[in-house]
């Protein structure tokens, strides 16, 4: 069966203009038609657009869109954000601009959510373990970007723990506090580091291991690189009681959320 990819990120190795921008656009087009439907686009090294590199972007959010997907823009620097405001851009694509990361505060000591539920994950119902999380949290204060991209990131999760998990299977525990959403993806297998290897040296790297075993490490090292860019935290650690990795994802609210009593969502 082909590997599809699901989120990409595509960094801009300069100025987003009218030289750069056509190999851009075929970087998303080919994405798109791979089955992609999350496209980052990592502006970090861009210190200027101009309107073949607006329209570049215009024209891909527009095709993302009619597929389902969604285009974002981060790490956006001062004067490029500046012009996709005069452009009345900024209202219509996600943008995160440089230097910018949500604040994640500590929950206060004691704190209980307004809701918890916690199901299993066989290796087959990846699927149907997916489409029960976005039920879950598209009930939630977020915004359809954001629950886009939290089941995105939970599906990285997900897989990551199934591809090594023990029989027992996977658990996922889904709990909404007052200002933000935490999603535990717990597994009883082996575990993994973030950085990909035991010995904390990066996947790739000169460690011996086969080559299979190398891009292994490297393929769960880019999952864990998109989870982070889609949540506002994630965490990843061993289980408190027995073997097995915790992977803690959360996203908060939006700002100015009034917090409301929420029932339970039904069952699913």
């Amino acid at each position: 069966m082909a590997a599809q990819t699901n989120i990409a990120q595509v960094c801009v190795d300069g100025d987003l203009d009218v030289r750069s921008a056509p190999k851009v656009r075929a970087w998303i087009d080919g994405l798109v038609d791979s089955g992609c439907r999350r496209v980052v686009l990592n502006m970090a090294n861009a210190s200027y657009a101009d309107s073949a590199g607006f329209g570049m972007i215009l024209r891909e959010m527009r095709r993302m869109r009619e597929v389902g997907g969604i285009l974002s823009l981060t790490n956006v620097k001062d004067r490029v954000y500046r012009s996709l405001v005069v452009m009345r851009m900024a209202d219509l694509v996600p943008i995160t601009r440089a230097g910018a990361s949500c604040e994640v505060p500590d929950l206060p000591a004691g704190a209980l959510p307004e809701w918890r539920t916690t199901f299993r994950v066989d290796a087959g119902g990846l699927e149907q373990a997916r489409g029960r999380l976005h039920s879950l949290i598209a009930g939630l204060p977020l915004s359809n970007d954001d629950v886009f991209d939290m089941n995105l990131a939970s599906g990285e999760a997900l897989g990551n723990a199934v591809d090594h998990t023990c029989a027992e299977g996977v658990l996922v525990t889904v709990a909404a506090y007052a200002d933000r959403v935490v999603v535990d993806v717990a597994d009883c297998g082996e575990g993994f580091l973030p950085c990909g290897c035991a010995d904390g040296r990066d996947a790739g790297s000169d460690s011996g291991a086969d080559s299979g075993e190398e891009d292994a490490y490297a393929e769960r090292g880019r999952g864990i690189k998109l989870m982070r860019l889609l949540a506002d935290s994630v965490t990843i650690g061993p289980k408190s009681t027995g073997e097995g990795t915790v992977v803690r994802l959360v996203k908060m609210y939006p700002a100015g959320h009034v917090p409301s009593d929420r029932l339970m969502p039904a069952a699913q």
